[in-house]
């Protein structure tokens, strides 16, 4: 643990699919110590949480028994430790930190499970995230502007006045996922090490439409048809097919009025896709304006210092 002139305040935990990770965090917003993981909730079997948690933050727990704990992410999903209910948009951070759900420790103490938020507008049923909402809170809600949040399931939403106010999900990465290793693509690609710009600009290229119309479904193909016409190599599909992918999102983005050619667009994460994202905005006349990579962990810290107000917590 290190050694700090500010006592410790709470823990957050940012508890994801494939990752857990632990923050200890003082009483004036600074991190004092961490732990990162492999144990993902898909790796924890139902009921184990909490004996995971606490041996991933033993040393802290022993040190301060009572401190309290806000987990934020996949955690709160249905197939995770508890399942918070779904905040409606338009929502402030006020209302995020109202809904949480609190619960015992069976050691001592309480842990805290953010809730997730849900677009009743959107049809033909309500739109869902969780974990994404304290990215954007980290990211900031007082500016207006429409920031995109890249992943397995990518999210458009627009923020402003202190507010999430609306958002849409697009399944894009988990359609790259199946089509590079389900699909005739699979028998073409082969992925490098490294990003091959030159194919993943051909793809954003193609799915902008200046040369024909045509949805995602028609230009799928055109991976074939480029390596049979000796324009793509195996070793370019399967960047070109995330330039096809990525671009098709930004330009359905468009056609349903997320943005205009011209504006800014934040782009909010903590990994490669961050850049692959800044490219396609870029290549849409956009200007990317990139978050920080510890928004969630920002966005947790001030959803727990508003619950911590409202008579939560210490």
């Amino acid at each position: 643990m290190k050694a700090s002139s500010h006592p410790a305040r709470c823990i957050v935990l940012d508890w994801g699919t494939t990752n857990f990770r632990a923050l200890l965090v003082a009483a004036n917003g600074a991190i004092l110590d961490r732990v990162e993981t492999q144990d993902g909730i898909q790796s924890v079997p139902k009921g184990k949480f909490e004996a995971v948690l606490t041996r991933n933050i033993a040393d802290w727990r022993s040190a301060y028994p009572a401190l309290p704990i806000y987990a934020a992410g996949m955690i709160t999903s249905r197939n995770g430790w508890i399942e918070t209910p779904y905040v409606e948009a338009p929502a402030n951070a006020e209302a995020l930190a109202a809904a949480i759900k609190w619960v015992k420790l069976a050691g001592g103490g309480l842990i805290g499970f953010l809730p997730g938020l849900a677009d009743e507008s959107v049809k033909p049923f309500p739109d869902v995230m969780r974990g994404e909402e304290t990215q954007l809170v980290g990211f900031g809600l007082e500016r207006e502007m429409t920031a995109v949040l890249p992943g397995t399931h990518s999210k458009w939403a627009r923020v402003g006045g202190g507010r999430i106010q609306r958002f849409r999900t697009f399944v894009t990465g988990e359609v790259f996922s199946v089509l590079s290793r389900h699909s005739f693509i699979a028998q073409l690609a082969k992925p490098q090490p490294e990003p091959n710009w030159n194919a993943f600009s051909m793809g954003l290229e193609a799915s902008q439409g200046h040369t024909q119309l045509g949805g995602l479904l028609s230009n799928l193909f055109s991976v074939r048809t480029g390596w049979l016409a000796g324009k793509l190599t195996p070793d370019e599909t399967s960047d070109y097919l995330s330039g096809l992918v990525v671009g098709m999102e930004f330009r359905e983005a468009r056609e349903m009025g997320w943005f205009k050619p011209g504006e800014g667009v934040g782009i909010i994460g903590g990994d490669p896709l961050v850049e692959v994202y800044r490219r396609a905005a870029s290549a849409f006349g956009l200007e990317p304006r990139l978050g920080p990579s510890d928004a969630a962990v920002r966005g947790a810290i001030a959803i727990a210092e508003i619950a911590e107000r409202m008579g939560h917590g210490i």
